[in-house]
């Protein structure tokens, strides 16, 4: 990795993070974290998380995890191409995390037991889209700006969600009360 990928890298992670501080982490040692003799060590780390979850069964959350991984990959693809300016390299890369109708009906399913969980993740492809745009135009600064809010996106939505892996009753409870989340044709939350 050249000194510039590495800058860069730098820069653009402090860029995501500098725009909204995570959740300050809660006391470990105080009386109504102590896990009780029953809790699990799972148990006890899902209670110390706060975040809203978003129940999966475990098939879903195994592919939502894939999917997370190939987006890391699409930020690093995107950086190596902008070492050599290869926007047409840095537009194919972000096609893989960009929004499509499959994307959308995709992240309708993960989110359909999670209100609000679909709406932020549609508008997390959306501001893929962003850098498409740029690398078309062929606008290096805008690139960097469009990547930079969409880590801030990622972040944003790591920082509010978790992972629930859930047996199919409860995938099947929860649901089934939940209302419609944005469609994905055409919403744009």
């Amino acid at each position: 990795m050249t000194l510039f990928s590495r800058a860069l890298l730098c820069s653009l992670s402090l860029l995501a993070c500098d725009r909204q501080a995570p959740p300050a982490p809660r006391q470990l040692n105080s009386a109504a974290t102590r896990p009780s003799a029953a809790t699990s060590p799972v148990e006890e780390l899902d209670g110390l998380d706060t975040r809203a979850a978003v129940p999966l069964l475990p098939m879903m959350a195994n592919h939502q995890k894939q999917n997370m991984r190939d987006h890391l990959l699409v930020v690093q693809e995107i950086v190596g191409a902008l070492t050599s300016n290869d926007f047409a390299t840095i537009e194919h890369a972000v096609s893989r995390m960009g929004f499509s109708p499959p994307m959308g009906q995709m992240c309708t399913h993960m989110g359909a037991g999670a209100p609000g969980f679909t709406e932020q993740a549609l508008h997390f492809h959306r501001t893929a889209d962003t850098i498409a745009a740029a690398a078309r135009a062929r606008d290096r600064a805008a690139v960097l700006t469009a990547l930079s809010d969409t880590l801030h996106e990622c972040t944003s939505c790591h920082a509010a969600w978790k992972q629930r892996v859930v047996d199919d009753q409860t995938w099947g409870q929860a649901t089934s009360s939940a209302t419609p989340a944005a469609e994905s044709h055409g919403a744009n939350p």
